[in-house]
């Protein structure tokens, strides 16, 4: 069975090789991507159109923002998905293998996390909060924030990680940050604009319309940063156990 599955393993990856070789070189200017209207466009007019310092956050919260927002329905979709069918599986009492876990956590490791978690987690917030001025944003800011509570479930166990962030409480913060999305968009039609229509903003904030702009961004990375976190997290302590959230890696 195994020597069979890597016939298709090998098979893609030969395709997947082969293909590569018809793209084009690195920095080509004349490449079907750099030589496009779209990027040109992107490039002398992002300013303009978005008042947005940072061209890779005006892409994808302003031009594509409806994109950006699907993108953070089916990561919350895929969560689901695995949460669910490893439900089914525990309640279906197939055999799982237990996980040895050394009886107490290693003293050195656990102080040092003790240190270095709230640094992530600060750093989490710089990066989601700067996200529409500079690099970074609510994907990126999720990432990191969701890995320091992996972090903790690995250096004590699982259970410690799910009492400062249970299972329940993953899915209302989930959900939350598709709403808060979706909700600044609805929220700009209410004001007389289009979906997703930051500037609008301006009518509810005491700040002009590229303020509005700015905050409303803002208000969508962090839905993004709190889905993302919360899937992030929910994945990792469900594959680890299982789906029986005890024990762990």
């Amino acid at each position: 069975m195994k020597a069979a599955s890597m016939v298709p393993v090998f098979l893609v990856g030969f395709l997947l090789v082969f293909a590569a070789t018809d793209f084009p070189e690195w920095g080509n200017p004349q490449s079907p991507a750099s030589d496009s209207p779209v990027s040109s466009h992107f490039i002398g007019k992002t300013g303009v159109d978005t008042e947005v310092p940072n061209m890779v956050t005006a892409v994808l919260a302003d031009y594509r923002g409806f994109d950006t927002m699907f993108e953070t329905v089916v990561v919350f979709i895929a969560g689901m998905a695995v949460l669910a069918i490893l439900k089914n599986s525990v309640k279906k009492g197939s055999v799982r293998r237990d996980h040895e876990v050394d009886a107490e956590p290693d003293l050195i490791v656990t102080n040092m996390v003790r240190l270095i978690v709230p640094v992530i987690q600060i750093f989490a917030f710089y990066v989601l909060a700067h996200g529409h001025v500079s690099p970074g944003g609510g994907f990126q800011g999720g990432v990191i924030m969701g890995a320091s509570f992996i972090l903790i479930a690995l250096s004590w166990d699982l259970e410690t990680a799910l009492a400062r962030f249970s299972l329940n409480r993953c899915m209302g913060v989930a959900a939350a940050g598709i709403l808060i999305y979706a909700g600044i968009g609805i929220f700009s039609m209410f004001l007389g604009g289009e979906f997703l229509d930051y500037a609008e903003l301006e009518r509810v904030l005491p700040v002009s319309r590229e303020m509005a702009r700015y905050h409303a961004m803002l208000g969508v990375e962090i839905g993004v940063g709190c889905t993302v976190t919360a899937i992030m997290f929910a994945l990792y302590a469900n594959l680890s156990s299982e789906g029986k959230l005890e024990g762990g890696l």
